[in-house]
């Protein structure tokens, strides 16, 4: 029988058992350590090409906010040690516009641990190739989950501060929780009344 290239290297080809490659569902033992917020912090670092153009021809908001949650769940998960989900996104306002062409840089870390959520604060900076000029273009506020290999919420470390700069970022993300606790309770109540 005669076999074409591709049907002999499909048929050396193992099939993947996506449940062993996927990273969610590595689990760090149960470690509940505190940990310093430099050891979750992460910066990526992306140039903006054609494919992140919208139609006035500058960097589609949606592509940096996708980017902005990817680099905030890969803090959550680093920090945790296991699966990290966006709970909520905080108002993600851009103060200037992103070009293609441009270097998109996010930097990305926890600001305050509860139980089984944390927030992240991410800060959206582009940079000119040419000339090198930086611009900060947004900063957002997430909130992530921590959940278990089951899929419910589980408890995480705590973290330490180790500057007045972190404790700072620490106190004022205590205050933008209280601030959505209640904003949830009130949509509740409207929710509910109008039911």
């Amino acid at each position: 029988m005669v076999y074409s290239h591709l049907e002999i290297t499909m048929k050396s080809v193992k099939p993947i058992n996506r449940k062993q490659v996927r990273p969610t569902d590595a689990y760090v033992e149960d470690n509940m350590e505190p940990k310093s917020i430099a050891f979750s912090s992460i910066t990526v670092v992306q140039q903006m090409m054609d494919a992140d153009a919208n139609i006035a021809g500058n960097v589609h908001g949606g592509s940096i906010m996708k980017l902005v949650d990817n680099t905030a769940c890969m803090v959550g998960m680093r920090h945790t040690g296991g699966n990290a989900v966006t709970a909520s996104l905080d108002r993600l306002d851009f103060h200037s516009p992103v070009y293609v062409g441009d270097i998109l840089r996010i930097k990305a870390s926890v600001n305050y641990v509860g139980s089984t959520s944390m927030e992240i604060g991410a800060r959206v900076e582009a940079e000119a190739v040419l000339t090198g000029e930086v611009r900060h273009t947004a900063s957002a506020y997430l909130t992530f989950v921590s959940l278990g290999p089951d899929g419910k919420p589980r408890h995480i470390p705590k973290i330490i501060c180790e500057s007045d700069r972190e404790q700072a970022r620490f106190a004022a993300a205590l205050v933008r929780k209280k601030k959505r606790s209640e904003a949830i309770k009130e949509a509740r109540e409207q929710r509910d009344f109008q039911q």
